[in-house]
């Protein structure tokens, strides 16, 4: 049985999360994990790094058999990470601290010149309703902000918008998602 109070507490340590570190926190956690698991692989394995038996009491093939398995488990980790491409589902939408003015320049830029499908929020359409100026804006936002993200365009229009990972669709209005 292992004795988990026996560890070295710099198996347990948490990575720090000051402002100054240079590392992001997910990047620090993840890396952390990995030197946990590594860390306990080489503790309870010790048939592998080095010639002292702290487990006298399981057969040399019982502990070679444990560290084959945990080994195994931790190549995995790292072979067959968590498929990500990086992206995630993303639309733009209105800044809600945003005046009317900014949303309104920037919704004459996206329908006008900046050529998004506005068609949807012209009267009896179905994304015309709510009748609003943050509404409106943020189907244009979306559509152009999809229509060109690919070609380098943002999501920003002066600050007038943002991103969210929530699909702001509702009823019979659909923002358009280009992966």
């Amino acid at each position: 049985m292992i004795d988990w109070g026996n560890l070295p507490m710099w198996i347990w340590k948490t990575p720090s999360h000051d402002p100054t570190e240079t590392t992001p926190p997910f990047l620090a956690l993840a890396s952390s994990f990995a030197v946990k698991l590594i860390s306990l692989v080489i503790y309870i394995n010790p048939i592998c790094f080095s010639s002292l038996s702290l487990y006298p009491f399981l057969s040399l093939t019982i502990q070679a058999k444990m560290s084959s398995f945990l080994l195994s488990v931790l190549l995995l980790v790292f072979i067959f990470p968590h498929r990500s491409e990086g992206e995630f589902e993303q639309w733009c939408i209105a800044d809600e601290q945003a005046t009317d003015a900014e949303l309104q320049a920037a919704l004459n830029f996206s329908c006008g010149e900046g050529g998004a499908d506005c068609s949807k929020i012209q009267e009896n359409q179905p994304c015309y309703l709510p009748n609003t100026l943050k509404d409106h804006a943020s189907f244009a936002f979306n559509s152009y902000y999809q229509k060109f993200k690919h070609n380098g365009a943002s999501c920003y229009f002066n600050s007038a918008a943002m991103t969210t990972e929530k699909d702001p669709s509702y009823g019979s209005c659909h923002y358009d998602y280009t992966p």
